[in-house]
Order: structure tokens, then sequence, then C-alpha cells
């Protein structure tokens, strides 16, 4: 019976920790998936002057020219550690071009967290920014 209880003290311990790491993680690919979707888009502008038209979420911008070898489609295409899909926007929300995460599924303490680690900690100023109850976009231009 001791063991027992011990072993339940040990996880009651172990448990909140391992999901801390969980959530740090997810945090961290979500922000390393940015910065790299972000520094695609802006060698994209650089070569071609211009901004890729909209796309769908999950979809890969092909207008008008192609980014199909610029980065790694299949995460684009997938669902992001925080839930939801990648999506590129131009001229949606009031800025020029931005890389966003729609639907996405975790709550506002974690997005907070990534916030402050690629901005100023607040989802309503800076260059990443709550846009919506269910899209967050990291702003590329005003």
């Amino acid at each position: 019976m001791v063991v027992v209880v011990i072993i339940g003290l040990l996880a009651a311990l172990a448990i909140p920790a391992f999901q801390r790491i969980q959530r740090a993680s997810r945090s961290t690919r979500v922000i390393n998936d940015f910065r790299v979707f972000v520094q695609a888009f802006e060698t994209y502008n650089m070569q071609h002057g211009t901004w890729p038209n909209n796309a769908g979420p999950g979809v890969i911008p092909s207008a008008p020219f192609s980014m199909a070898g610029d980065f790694n489609a299949a995460a684009w295409q997938g669902v992001t550690a925080i839930g939801g899909r990648w999506n590129w926007d131009k001229n949606i929300s009031g800025f020029t071009a931005g890389v966003s995460i729609s639907s996405f599924t975790c709550d506002d303490d974690q997005l907070t967290e990534i916030d402050a680690k690629l901005d100023n900690g607040n989802l309503a100023t800076g260059i990443f920014q709550k846009v919506s109850s269910s899209r967050v976009m990291y702003v590329i231009e005003r």
C-alpha cells in the first residue's frame, strides 16, 4: 500500500512538469515555423517585387509565382503544433502581408507566451497579433 501511495505522489509531481514541457515544445515549434515561413515570404517578395496572392488554409500560394519549392510544404499543409492551419494573408485584417494560423486550439495564455518570445507579449499590438477569435497573425508588412 505504501508503494502505491509513493508511486501516486511521484506521478502527481511528474505529470504537470511533463505537460509544461509539452506545451513549451509546441510553442517553440510554432515560433520556429513562423520564422521559417516568414523568411520564405520575405525572400519571395525580394525576388519578385510583390507578395503572393491569398491562399486558403494549408494551401501553398502559387500566384503570381509558385512558392512550392521555397519551404517545407508538408509542414505548411499540415496541422500546426497549436492546432489549426497555416495561412498566407495579403491585405487581410488591415495588414498588407502576414502569415497566420486559423482555427488554432490553444488558449490565450499559450498565445501570450508565444507572443512574448516573438514580440512584446501583448496579443493586441506588435508583429504577432490575435486578429480574431480564431486567427493569429505574424505581421510582415503593415
